[in-house]
């Protein structure tokens, strides 16, 4: 049966028939876009999970619980930044005291919290920018990489011409073709890269930007001394 699609069976018979270098190169760029995709995934799931959890732990914040049943609550949503801001807050004023009974938390205590919260804060960004730097470097070498291989693919099409003795375009099509799909490759490898990355990164400075709103809305919250949990309504929006 004859291929419906001849430009797929053209591409596909100029990679199976190409030089090992270029195979090689082609290779790598196919390696650099399946981790990229796999990690692309990955990224819009964790995302889709902050959102969600943070919306949940939100709406039971500003229901105006008692600090320890909030505790709680923050440990169920572990992958909530700023529930983990909280726990990590509770964490520094309870000890010694019933946070629950106390009056205020002032002084050297709110200092401690603030510095935890600091803290949390700084490794929910860690972990919000995990393997971000991959699809960094992927948006940016692999153009260069696929570059490599058009270059490559060039020359040995100028040796082909040398050794045959003519510049015919039968002689030089297929050579071309085949330095060609390197450089091919290598966008279709950077594209989705650079795209994901600017938006995981736009997304990152959000919740950075939430978790200092947030740090700062429960060190008031904290230096009152009641009621001890208020808050703004909940943003739809997060």
């Amino acid at each position: 049966m004859q291929n419906s699609d001849p430009l797929s069976a053209g591409v596909l018979e100029l990679v199976w028939n190409a030089g090992p270098v270029a195979k090689f190169v082609l290779a790598v760029l196919a390696l650099f876009s399946v981790v990229s995709w796999a990690l692309i995934v990955e990224k819009w799931w964790q995302l889709r999970r902050v959102r969600s959890q943070t919306l949940g732990f939100l709406r039971i914040f500003r229901e105006g619980r008692r600090p320890a049943a909030l505790q709680g609550v923050a440990k169920k949503y572990r992958d909530s930044p700023l529930a983990q801001i909280y726990a990590a807050a509770y964490q520094e004023v309870a000890v010694g005291d019933d946070f629950d009974d106390a009056d205020d938390v002032t002084g050297e205590r709110l200092n401690a919290a603030q510095r935890a919260m600091r803290r949390a804060a700084g490794l929910e960004i860690a972990q919000l920018e995990r393997y971000l730097p991959f699809l960094a470097t992927t948006a940016s070498a692999t153009p260069f990489i696929g570059l490599f291989g058009t270059v490559w693919g060039v020359m040995s099409a100028f040796q082909g011409i040398g050794s045959q003795g003519s510049a015919s375009l039968a002689v030089v099509a297929p050579g071309i073709s085949e330095a060609l799909i390197a450089t091919a490759a290598g966008l279709a490898a950077a594209i989705p890269a650079v795209i994901a990355y600017n938006y995981f990164v736009n997304r990152v400075k959000h919740w950075a930007t939430e978790m200092d709103g947030f740090t700062l809305e429960l060190l008031n919250v904290m230096s009152r001394p009641a009621p001890k949990v208020v808050g703004r309504p909940v943003k739809d929006g997060i």
